[in-house]
């Protein structure tokens, strides 16, 4: 029979974080180190109940980068099993804003990368394609114009 607690999907959001880079211009994306799991990916974490997604990929920014976000595009939902139980992360483009990025237990380092160097830290594939999905949605906006490539 389905229908119980491990059916029901964990939902979480996070954002492909993005900015200019201060020195040069050239577009960086954000990825977060979490020693827990000694992985690199995208800011993001599980949904507090009635949490709008949105909300709370931002709020998730926040916590674990130090910086505000300005929320762009909507990014494919990516679906994978976390410890048996199926898990559903809604992702959005947003442009980094100000803040400062203070280390705590659950991620203790970001990098700012091109897109190229982003792709090859990421540890999941799944995430990587999150990267192509934004420079998609940049070129799609004008924003990607200044010789950014994949």
């Amino acid at each position: 029979m389905t229908g119980g607690p491990e059916d029901t999907p964990v939902l979480a959001a996070g954002c492909v974080l993005w900015r200019r880079s201060p020195a040069g211009g050239a577009l960086e994306v954000c990825l977060v180190h979490r020693p827990k799991y000694d992985d690199w990916s995208h800011p993001k974490g599980k949904l507090r109940r009635g949490e709008d997604p949105l909300a709370g990929a931002l709020r998730e920014v926040a916590e674990e980068t130090g910086h505000t976000a300005a929320p762009g595009a909507e990014l494919p939902t990516v679906h994978y099993l976390a410890d048996g139980r199926p898990k559903e992360v809604r992702y959005w483009a947003a442009e980094a804003g100000a803040g400062t990025f203070t280390p705590d237990d659950e991620v203790d380092r970001i990098v700012w990368l091109p897109p190229a160097e982003a792709r090859a830290r990421l540890t999941r594939p799944r995430d990587r394609e999150l990267v192509d999905e934004l420079l998609a949605v940049l070129r799609r906006t004008g924003e990607a114009s200044r010789g950014d490539t994949p």
